[in-house]
């Protein structure tokens, strides 16, 4: 199982490049794909499977994978339709359709993870894969978003499914703590009783699961989501997506039929939706909102048989399930033909394609007949095994078998409605006359529409297979068939159809009905979405006034409220305070004290940030008395760096903070900072105080040599112990650097400017030793200064390559070494500016970060293939004629990738808030002026 998800991964990968090399006929090869998912299940046939594989051991979550019966039938569904609709998918997009690659890809990856989904034993494994089948679905409605309506159904369908997911996983996680276990298998074997603890997970996991399957309340995403492409409308909402929510309720049902809430929340909002969904599909002039709102109609069914908790309901819904996907893929598949043959699905615009177009509406018909309930087809099997369901119940059984009739009627008259307005003759319409319409483009439908014949004929072997799965509901024994003598059943049956006659050609004509979508729902979700809109623009307007000051102050009072409550509440306050070890940590903390306030009294940008940076190197002072020689260095180097980095913005800056210094203000940020200082310092305090358990960094010295290969405790934990933390970390610096740069150079044309800037394109340096040559910048350099950037640069290089290298067993490391070699190339820029910078790094610093990320993450990936985990590092001891042995763990790998990022976010920096500031702030030089002839 876990092969068939790599394999519909890799095809997902592959799509693009395949549609682009073979185009259209690309498909045919995708669609082996899923179609090896329904071989495999056919080929399993009557077994029962699993598969476990580790996943996250500490939090007990496996890929657990599992086949039973309802899971084989699901996956013959969702891989043998999506076989058949990547087939028709060829015929039905226009050759080189700039748009395919991509919808083949997303339509494989929704594939995989519903594959993924039915067969899935560990309820965490089954939240994740719902949600990306979400995410799949969201991107395959929308995909014309260019167009409004896609883009609106897309968020709608996203929004409401979504909704019901989170509340599907509270169930879950309600669930699995309650039972100690999240893998399915093993909380069905073990017996759930009756509470209201359980009840509310009931009730939680059913919102996840009428959510997605478009069952009332929730109905009204799917008719909006037919703003999707046709072949997605039918393996989504006719094969795959929407029977996720009843496969669910189906799974869990053997299990929760006894809880309370279960079967009368299923029950009724079936019956409800069957009613209204078919009322609506009456009131529809497009073909495929016909199809829609019947679809709507057909879940209820669905979920009013699995729902109902007996053995007959169970086959019903089992029987139910299979036809549904036949008869409606394959009339969506109809409609589609229809729209690319003729160009419109209005049933109003269609007349006599029956004599144009005899051999589709041949398949229509038979499709047609399935859903109607007509023997022998598969439909018929599944509506009288869901009669007898409620044959022999008391009052509420016998109502909701008259309501069930109502909504079969109802789909009868539909039926007919759909066949009727696609291929009869109307009166006063003219005939239309469809493009020529080949046969690989109507076999598929063809194929599905004959598969719903053959169901039925085959539905008591089919009903064999999945004895087991019914065999776990309480009930009589009932049997798949197409006869079981003339009993209520058969009468109800005939009453159906003679009811959808009366509405068919009843006294409001076929042809008559307004127009009207499911009431209530869809209004209320516009007015809950509008009244969100409106709530964030007014939540925006009052908190972000465009004001940091403002915007930073609101944040530190949060701060200071929470975290003054939590103390206050909290504790615990420990007596024994020592306040330092040696008088020097008494000086130091005096210096970090007294710039501080000084910083926060004075008026001088420059002059403020100067003390903010000595600060800091009071703490570097503490680290260093501490016995931290690491962190000092990296906090000298991170200072040194910052203060850098704020001269090169402040020198644009006004000089002062505020031409007109409010005292009421400066006195509130003063009171707002002390009391940020004391929260802060009291958190940590009580965090260190109320330790309980042993800290885990009592391990590290023993694990960084034996586990990481080398003696300096921190290096070893932030690219060994830790290196997922640094990784997201890096990745932040990445995406930081890449934000600055995109500001500074928004304007049109930056891209060209800044590789030029970059020394990138042949710029006119004369040869020059100093790259600053005789211009206006340079005259303002000291050529002394720049003298001694270019002697000592090359040594600040040298060193920072030996702190790369010797900061696994000495103070160093990929991010100090980095930030020496930036501050090599700061002290090129200060010297001599944009050409010396451009000189000493001649090369795109997206490039640089790019590649350190590559080596990071490689690094990482090359461990896993190595049949590690992924970022583990190994220790390899080698030796070398000349040099001798040596000793080195492979995550100094790691820490280059770190080591290039940092110089890359440095060589980001300078260029945009150093070069591209200087280019804007200094005026073009003016053109010289010709002398005049004496």
């Amino acid at each position: 199982m876990l092969v068939l998800l790599l394999l519909h991964a890799a095809a997902a990968i592959a799509a693009v490049p395949l549609v682009r090399a073979l185009g259209n006929r690309a498909l045919y090869l995708l669609a082996l794909v899923p179609a090896s998912a329904a071989g495999w299940a056919a080929a399993t046939t009557g077994q029962v499977r699993t598969e476990t594989y580790p996943w996250v051991p500490h939090l007990d979550v496996s890929l657990a994978l599992r086949t039973g019966p309802l899971s084989w039938l699901m996956l013959l569904i969702v891989g043998g339709i999506g076989a058949i609709v990547l087939v028709y998918c060829v015929h039905y997009f226009p050759p080189r359709d700039p748009d395919l690659g991509r919808f083949a890809a997303v339509f494989l990856s929704f594939a995989g993870a519903m594959t993924g989904l039915v067969v899935a034993d560990d309820l965490i494994v089954l939240y994740v894969l719902w949600e990306l089948t979400t995410v799949f679905s969201y991107l395959l409605i929308g995909h014309k978003p260019e167009l409004a309506a896609s883009r609106r159904a897309a968020m709608q369908a996203l929004v409401v499914t979504t909704a019901g997911g989170l509340a599907m996983l509270a169930g879950f996680v309600m669930l699995g703590q309650h039972a100690g276990t999240y893998r399915w298998s093993q909380i069905a074997a073990g017996p759930l009783p009756d509470s209201g603890y359980l009840a509310t997970a009931a009730v939680l996991i059913l919102a996840g699961a009428l959510s997605k399957s478009a069952i009332f309340p929730f109905s009204f995403w799917l008719p909006a989501a037919m703003a999707a492409p046709t072949p997605a409308s039918a393996y989504l909402h006719a094969a795959s997506m929407v029977k996720a929510g009843v496969f669910l309720i189906g799974l869990l049902g053997p299990a929760f039929a006894h809880i309370g809430p279960w079967r009368p929340v299923t029950v009724a909002a079936g019956v409800v939706t069957v009613l209204l969904g078919g009322w609506a599909a009456m009131r529809q002039t497009d073909l495929k909102l016909v199809l829609a709102y019947g679809t709507v109609s057909q879940l209820g069914l669905l979920t009013v048989a699995f729902g109902a908790g007996t053995r007959t309901g169970a086959l019903a819904g089992t029987a139910l399930l299979l036809a549904h996907a036949l008869f409606k893929a394959a009339l969506f598949l109809v409609v589609g033909i229809i729209d690319r043959s003729t160009g419109t699905r209005d049933l109003r615009q269609l007349s006599d394609l029956r004599r144009r177009m005899p051999g589709l509406a041949v398949i229509a018909a038979l499709a047609v007949a399935s859903m109607a309930g007509v023997p022998p087809l598969a439909g018929f099997v599944g509506k009288e095994a869901l009669f007898a369901t409620f044959e022999q119940g008391g009052t509420a059984d016998r109502v909701v078998l008259l309501a069930l009739v109502a909504g079969s009627g109802l789909t009868v008259a539909y039926g007919l409605r759909f066949l009727w307005g696609a291929f009869a003759s109307k009166d006063g319409v003219e005939e239309t006359v469809p493009a020529p319409v080949g046969r690989g483009f109507a076999a598929p439908a063809g194929v599905l529409a004959v598969a719903g014949a053959a169901a039925g004929i085959c539905s008591p072997w089919i009903g064999g297979v999945l004895r087991p799965y019914a065999e776990a509901f309480a009930g009589k024994p009932y049997e798949l068939g197409l006869w079981h003598g003339v009993g209520l059943p058969l009468v109800l049956s005939a009453a159906v159809y003679a009811i959808g006659l009366v509405i068919f050609f009843g006294p409001a004509r076929r042809d008559v009905w307004p127009q009207q979508r499911l009431p209530a729902a869809d209004g209320v979700y516009r007015r809950v979405m509008s009244g969100l809109d409106r709530a964030a623009v007014e939540v925006t307007g009052a908190t972000q006034r465009g004001s940091l000051p403002f915007s930073l102050g609101a944040i530190l009072v949060v701060l200071v409220v929470i975290g003054t409550a939590t103390l206050a509440l909290g504790g615990p306050w420990q007596l024994g305070v020592r306040l330092w070890d040696t008088p020097l940590q008494l000086v130091a903390g005096a210096v970090v004290i007294a710039t501080a306030l000084m910083a926060a009294r004075i008026r001088r940008r420059l002059t403020a940030m100067i003390l903010v940076g000595v600060c800091g190197y009071g703490v570097a002072v503490l680290f260093v008395l501490h016995g931290a020689p690491d962190l000092a260095l990296t906090q000298f180097l991170v200072e040194t760096a910052t203060i850098v980095m704020f001269v090169l913005v402040l020198r644009r800056l006004p000089v002062r903070f505020s031409a007109r210094p409010l005292l009421a203000s400066r006195m509130i940020r003063n009171v707002l900072a002390a009391a940020v200082g004391l929260v802060t310092a009291g958190m940590a305090y009580v965090a260190v105080s109320g330790r309980h358990a042993v800290p885990i960094s009592v391990d590290f010295p023993a694990l960084a040599v034996s586990y990481g290969g080398g003696t300096n405790i921190v290096n070893v934990a932030l690219v060994d112990i830790r290196a997922w933390d640094t990784m997201g970390e890096i990745s932040v610096l990445v995406v930081a650097a890449t934000g600055v740069a995109s500001l500074i150079f928004r304007r049109t044309g930056a891209l060209t400017r800044r590789r030029e800037e970059q020394g990138l394109t042949p710029a006119d340096t004369g040869g020059a030793w100093l790259r600053a040559g005789d211009t206006p910048e340079a005259r303002r350099q000291s050529i002394i200064l720049q003298v001694v950037a270019r002697l000592l640069f090359h040594t600040m290089v040298l060193f920072s390559v030996y702190l790369l290298f010797s900061g696994h067993n000495a103070p160093g490391g990929g991010f100090a070494g980095g930030l020496v070699a930036g501050l090599a190339l700061t002290t090129r820029y200060l010297a001599g500016g944009k050409p010396e910078l451009n000189a000493a790094a001649p090369v795109d610093a997206g490039l640089v970060l790019g590649s350190g990320l590559l080596t990071a993450v490689g690094s990482g990936i090359a461990a896993m293939v190595a049949g590690g985990q992924v970022l583990q590092s190994a220790l390899v001891d080698v030796h070398v004629p000349v040099l001798g042995h040596i000793h080195f763990a492979t995550s100094v790998v790691f820490d280059v990738g770190v080591y290039l990022i940092v110089v890359g976010l440095v060589l980001e920096i300078l260029r945009s808030l150093g070069a591209e500031l200087d280019r804007r702030h200094d005026p073009a030089p003016a053109p010289a002026r010709l002398k005049e002839p004496v």
